[in-house]
């Protein structure tokens, strides 16, 4: 048995910074949003856990014990492996050592803001829970994506959903946003969260609006662009080529440096993508 499944790229449609947190972490209220593409997963039996990277961003990683789709599937593994009598029964049909082959193909820049890593542990608990014929238990999918990172959680459902909190508190909303073309841009330049963060001014400009998804995405604002644009300044490059084109939206992705634009048809989206520099990496698509 082969499974295969998308790592769906993720988008914060919005992303307000409301206040620095006594942890350390920073208190969030953001709009997720997923794209219908992303990264590739392959996963089958095997007696040993294993972890094969190709695509084109592939050589950016190391397929080692740190790697967070690893660490996803140890985390799932462990779940099961404390829960009694349940977790007898699951080792009695699977076997131990428990095993997967896996392999991810690496389409989604590392380190842009597009939450690839997390989608990638996500994309690989959803594929493992059927290669290993456990419970879809949703809740408790959450529970193993909340050790693992803040944007892990919503991409479990890769669905439009509010965050706040350090971003793991979710709710659903009222998506009218599904079908919309999308447009992604990186000017393949890295951009690490943590410093972006720690740029940021601490002025908290006000509470993510509240009603549907495009009334949120319309009103909303990404507090992270101009700290992220004082550490790489080719992300004001990037907004300004997206919002010279037939766009409704054009903003910075989580800490960034991915920008995205929203469109009206795919046929603006297209001719938005075709007028990026070639050097820039772009992806185009629909939001979910």
């Amino acid at each position: 048995m082969d499974l295969e499944e998308t790592a769906y790229a993720k988008i914060n449609l919005a992303l307000h910074v409301r206040r620095r947190r006594e942890d350390g972490y920073h208190e969030l209220e953001t709009l997720f949003a997923f794209v219908d593409a992303g990264d590739r997963l392959w996963v089958e039996p095997a007696d040993t856990l294993s972890l094969e990277l190709t695509g084109p961003f592939g050589g950016d990683l190391q397929a080692d014990d740190d790697n967070l789709v690893l660490r996803a599937a140890r985390a799932l593994h462990d779940a099961y492996d404390r829960s009694g009598a349940e977790s007898r029964d699951w080792q009695a049909r699977l076997g131990l050592p428990y095993g997967a082959r896996i392999t991810l193909e690496k389409n989604l820049p590392v380190a842009s803001g597009v939450g690839g890593g997390s989608a990638d542990a996500a994309a690989a608990i959803r594929l493992l829970t059927d290669l290993w014929d456990l419970p879809d238990d949703y809740g408790r999918h959450l529970s193993i994506a909340a050790g693992l990172g803040a944007d892990v959680p919503a991409c479990i459902a890769s669905q439009v959903l509010v965050g706040t909190g350090t971003g793991m508190n979710l709710e659903f909303v009222d998506n009218d946003l599904a079908g919309t073309p999308v447009l992604l841009v990186n000017p393949q330049v890295p951009l690490s969260t943590g410093p972006v963060f720690k740029a940021w001014d601490g002025v908290d400009r006000g509470a993510l609006p509240e009603g549907r998804a495009s009334l949120i995405a319309r009103e909303g604002r990404n507090d992270l662009e101009g700290p992220a644009i004082s550490l790489c300044p080719v992300i004001a490059e990037v907004l300004a080529a997206l919002s010279g084109t037939d766009r409704w939206l054009a903003r910075m992705s989580g800490s960034g440096a991915t920008c995205f634009a929203l469109y009206a048809t795919p046929e603006a989206r297209d001719a938005a993508a075709a007028a990026m520099p070639r050097a820039w990496w772009t992806m185009a698509g629909r939001l979910r």
